[in-house]
């Protein structure tokens, strides 16, 4: 890899997990609200974008592309939570979700998530960090 792939690739890689974050979770809180349960299966299809997005950022293979991308996916999950909870508690005491999750503190979502999450959400959560690690750290075939 030249030296200019590799400049590009510090940064564009994280700017892309950042954004393929936000719009994963962008799409996951939606659809737990609208169906009532936290959608944790949705932790796969976050692994796999974020094993995507830092492959099409060209970042070089190595422990840090693994990294990268469960962080990434864990990103996604704590930001649909917390999306999801505070979106639930503005519906309750009559304010904007924005602004329930501008107040919600990390103890209360902490127990609110806990009392939500089932440990077959546990399970899936835990999946689809195991399934960033493994997407992304895979060599692509010749």
């Amino acid at each position: 890899m030249n030296h200019t792939a590799v400049r590009r690739a510090r940064w564009l890689a994280p700017a892309l997990l950042v954004l393929g974050s936000l719009g994963c979770a962008a799409a996951w809180i939606p659809l737990a609200l609208s169906t009532g349960r936290p959608c944790s299966w949705l932790a796969l299809l976050a692994a796999i974008d974020a094993a995507f997005l830092l492959r099409l950022a060209r970042m070089p293979a190595g422990a840090a592309r693994p990294a990268m991308a469960v962080l990434g996916t864990a990103a996604t999950i704590v930001l649909a939570y917390w999306g999801i909870i505070a979106s639930q508690i503005a519906r309750t005491v009559g304010v904007l979700p924005w602004e329930s999750a501008l107040k919600l503190g990390p103890h209360h979502a902490w127990t609110l998530a806990g009392l939500a999450t089932a440990p077959v959400d546990l399970a899936w959560l835990g999946s689809g960090l195991v399934l960033a690690a493994w997407l992304s750290g895979r060599r692509p075939v010749p």
